[in-house]
């Protein structure tokens, strides 16, 4: 999820060995031996704090390289690709949407860490562990909450509300085919109304005026009015973290968000993102300390301010603005990742054809 805050990018560390001589004759150190490299295929929105990293590299005696390839779907496409000749040891950011993909492809090793137990196990959707659960972010409805109170507006409490006349013109969302926020608003509404019913309330949205743009900025910050006060929506397809995203990057302090999310039952799409180790690695024992780094304490807490989403180990703290700013649902929606592998394409040509045509 993007903000104002730029994603940093980490690239290799480079540790120059330097040979001492003695008497023209060159030799090593026992603490001079070359280091492993681990590389970790990811997404381009990938962010981690750069002491954890030089901290694993300096236990471990290792390099990481990180290989970032576009969303989440272009790199998973990459890593498929190659799994013959694998170019990195451990692929993070596959998400539920494509997961049944990926483990069809067979493009992972198990890996039972021990760090499971302290997952929160609604998100351990493998059951083999060839892919973990390191984070999940709900894509919800966030709202202006100022416009709300001016117009004296009743926030929407069930998908049934949103064609209702109250809320004509009011929603902005993006196409699932291009975005990945729209693509998880889809398979909310289809969790909600099934695949015999879901066109006929997205037939039922475009008839009160719904807004479709191709992307999640053009959605929160040309035409969402929460962010920059100037759009004509005060409804937008986003995040559960956009609120406290808003305290966090706003140019004067504020007291509060000023925004909100809906997260009445179905109405939010969990997105779980996972890691796992790349079948033929040559560094797997370096891989499986990786994997435990990710699902421990210190990087697990430091995922909500460098990605914006929530931490899957259960013991982790979140920020103070996650905990006053951020809802959480008690029933986001849920789809079998096997069943939106399926189905996908089919799902989003469908509703090409109902919604933009």
């Amino acid at each position: 999820m993007k903000f104002l805050k730029p994603i940093i990018i980490f690239s290799c560390l480079t540790i120059i060995l330097v040979a001492c001589s003695s008497g023209g004759n060159q030799s090593k150190t026992s603490s001079e031996k070359q280091s492993h490299v681990l590389t970790v295929m990811t997404h381009d929105s990938f962010a981690v704090s750069e002491n954890l990293i030089t901290k694993f590299e300096s236990e471990n005696n290792a390099k990481i390289k990180f290989i970032l390839s576009g969303d989440a779907g272009t790199a998973l496409n990459r890593a498929i690709l190659t799994k013959n000749s694998p170019q990195a040891d451990i692929f993070f950011g596959l998400d539920n949407t494509f997961l049944s993909r990926a483990l069809s492809e067979g493009i992972f090793e198990p890996y039972q860490s021990p760090i499971i137990p302290d997952l929160t196990p609604s998100l351990l959707l493998d059951q083999s562990y060839r892919a973990l659960p390191v984070d999940y972010g709900d894509v919800c409805i966030n709202y202006d909450k100022l416009f709300f109170e001016k117009n004296k507006l009743r926030i929407p409490s069930s998908f049934n509300d949103l064609p209702l006349p109250e809320y004509k013109g009011l929603l902005v969302v993006e196409n699932p085919a291009t975005s990945s926020p729209g693509l998880a608003f889809l398979m909310a509404t289809i969790g909600e109304f099934g695949e015999d019913g879901y066109l006929d309330y997205w037939k039922s949205l475009s008839e009160n005026g719904l807004v479709v743009v191709n992307d999640w900025e053009t959605a929160y910050y040309t035409n969402f009015s929460g962010s920059s006060g100037r759009g004509a929506q005060p409804m937008v397809v986003s995040y559960g973290s956009s609120p406290p995203a808003e305290v966090i990057f706003a140019e004067t302090e504020l007291l509060d968000a000023p925004t909100a999310s809906i997260t009445a039952p179905n109405m939010c799409f969990r997105q779980i993102e996972f890691v796992g180790i790349l079948k033929g690695t040559k560094e797997r024992e370096l891989a499986e300390k990786f994997i435990d780094f990710m699902l421990d304490i210190p990087f697990q807490e430091d995922v909500p301010l460098q990605m914006f989403v929530f931490p899957a180990n259960k013991n982790a703290s979140l920020p103070v603005q996650f905990e006053k700013y951020a809802q959480i649902p008690a029933q986001p929606a849920l789809l079998n990742p096997e069943l939106i592998s399926q189905n996908r394409e089919k799902w989003i040509q469908d509703w090409t054809v109902i919604v933009l045509r």
